[in-house]
């Protein structure tokens, strides 16, 4: 169980940490996070983080396919959470 919350918290903390960097990197000219890298960190358990990196920094709200993207990746964990749940009920 620990193992989980750690493990979330780590990733939930790299994808706030990769989006701070993303929107500096914007105003710096330097090197991006590629938006597959966020997408891939949002599948594996960061999508939290994702939507209040988004909503924090400003930064990714006016691209539309990375939006829709993330929000297919929300739904589809919010799904899959409710199957395991619903089977633990019964």
């Amino acid at each position: 169980m620990w193992n989980a919350v750690i493990y979330l918290w780590a990733i939930n903390g790299l994808m706030v940490a990769l989006f701070a960097w993303d929107r500096l990197a914007t105003r710096w000219n330097r090197v991006r996070v590629p938006e597959h890298l966020l997408l891939w960190l949002a599948a594996l358990g960061a999508s939290p983080a994702a939507f209040l990196s988004r909503w924090l920094f400003r930064h990714k709200t006016g691209n539309r396919p990375f939006g829709r993207w993330l929000w297919s990746v929300a739904l589809l964990q919010l799904t899959a959470g409710l199957v395991v749940a619903g089977k633990d009920l019964f």
